[in-house]
């Protein structure tokens, strides 16, 4: 039986710093101010581990993360604040309901006279790039969340946190959204760094973003759900392929550096899948166990299948590309491209010739427009963060910790990648959707 570790630390602090003591009386004249020690919400984290056939459990522990919302006194005067909006890394659905949920609330709910737009990512902040802010109205963004993508741009790399702070300062900014993945929450940091340095009084609040679902302490992600919305569409294509013709097999890859939620969960949601293959369970391709094996007595028993894989399952069976993308991340080799010539092969071997079709809806995925929950959920992240700004909190990052929206120390979410769990009763439910062998491993 493989082992079954829970990763990831204990949190030591859940504390969130401020850049001051809030004075100022909150301006909202509805609902209710949120108070921390009664609204604080409770985090069991589980420590579990299981070998062989002994099973050892540890006590929960108890902590409690800051919940979101507004508070009572606020650091910032509102008729005095300006804030600044940057999208960083990839593209993902419900980037443009972000930016206009925190341009709404800021004008409307806290009357802040100027939100600007960092065009291009954390390259807007370099006098050198040359890109222009965006002023970003109400009725700039009244209508942006029906579109894909981001109105500001992004980019990927690294920049100088001191010519970020730089720019903040010349740009008279008060609060800072980020919006971006774990590579974005460790700038951030090292700007929130920066800004400590200086003793400037700046807040920044990130909006944790990646369409994997793979951030540590944020579940979910925003536009996941649409992802998994889209990639259904794909499968449910390549089911269609896969049966009208003899010999069938659909074959669909989609994101998933090294988390596969989003080939666990399609292929949850359609219930077509046969084969689910995900970076965080191992397979072999050749042997009485691996991937042939099965699919052959598939075929053979069916006449059709459907194979959904994330792009970074089966990285150990290629040859590294050596490379990297402007973000660090290393490019993977391709998966499916290994995997439509040797089924070919293996098929082609004995007098079979199958019909394989293969889609990668990757890029349509990423950019198409959030679906309904998706834009409730940026909807609420958006408005959380504002609030959050508002009252001089920093170095936190906005997310939902069972059903109730919190604010989660910025060290937390960039310790770690958040993992599907091969133990679990989740991916047990993907194996029995499926039908796949519960491992693909010779040994």
């Amino acid at each position: 039986m493989k082992s079954c570790n829970d990763d990831g630390g204990t949190p030591k602090s859940t504390a969130i710093p401020t850049v001051g003591t809030a004075k100022i009386s909150n301006p909202i004249k509805f609902g209710r101010f949120v108070d921390d020690e009664e609204d604080a919400v409770l985090v069991n984290i589980s420590r579990k581990k299981v070998e062989g056939n002994a099973k050892t459990k540890k006590k929960p522990t108890h902590i409690y993360f800051e919940p979101a919302g507004p508070r009572e006194k606020i650091y910032y005067d509102p008729s005095k604040t300006k804030c600044a909006v940057v999208t960083c890394g990839g593209l993902c659905p419900g980037l443009n309901d972000v930016i206009r949920a925190i341009v709404m609330a800021a004008h409307h709910e806290y009357r802040v006279p100027s939100v600007l737009g960092i065009q291009y990512g954390l390259a807007g902040f370099v006098p050198e790039q040359g890109y222009d802010v965006i002023e970003l109205t109400p009725d700039f963004v009244s209508r942006i969340h029906e579109f894909g993508g981001t109105v500001l741009g992004s980019s990927r790399g690294p920049q100088d946190p001191e010519v970020i702070v730089d720019a903040l300062e010349r740009m008279n900014v008060s609060i800072l959204f980020m919006i971006g993945g774990d590579g974005t929450m460790r700038a951030a940091s090292k700007v929130v760094e920066e800004i400590e340095k200086r003793g400037l009084s700046i807040s920044v609040v990130g909006l944790p973003k990646t369409i994997d679902n793979d951030i540590n302490y944020v579940s979910p992600s925003f536009g996941f759900d649409t992802s998994v919305e889209t990639a259904a569409m794909a499968i449910r294509g390549a089911h269609v392929e896969a049966t009208g013709a003899p010999w069938g097999v659909g074959l669909v890859k989609v994101m998933g550096r090294d988390a596969g939620f989003i080939a666990a969960q399609s292929a949850l949601s359609c219930q077509e899948v046969n084969f689910c293959l995900v970076p965080e369970d191992p397979f072999d391709i050749d042997g009485e166990n691996g991937l042939l094996a099965a699919l052959d007595a598939r075929m053979k028993r069916r006449g059709n299948a459907v194979i959904v894989v994330a792009e970074g399952a089966g990285q150990d069976m290629l040859e590294e590309s050596g490379k990297k993308d402007a973000s660090g991340n290393v490019k993977l080799s391709d998966i499916a491209a290994l995997l439509k010539r040797e089924i070919v092969a293996h098929f082609k071997a004995q007098n079979i010739d199958i019909s394989l079709k293969y889609i990668d809806p990757s890029y349509i995925i990423r950019s198409v427009p959030a679906n309904a929950n998706d834009r409730i959920y940026c909807s609420f992240l958006g408005i959380h963060a504002v609030h959050a700004g508002m009252s001089g909190r920093t170095g936190l990052v906005i997310s939902r910790w069972n059903g109730r929206y919190v604010h989660i120390p910025m060290d937390l979410v960039t310790k770690g990648k958040k993992r599907i769990n091969t133990c679990s009763n989740y991916w047990r439910a993907v194996l029995e959707s499926t039908g796949q062998p519960v491992s693909m491993k010779n040994t």
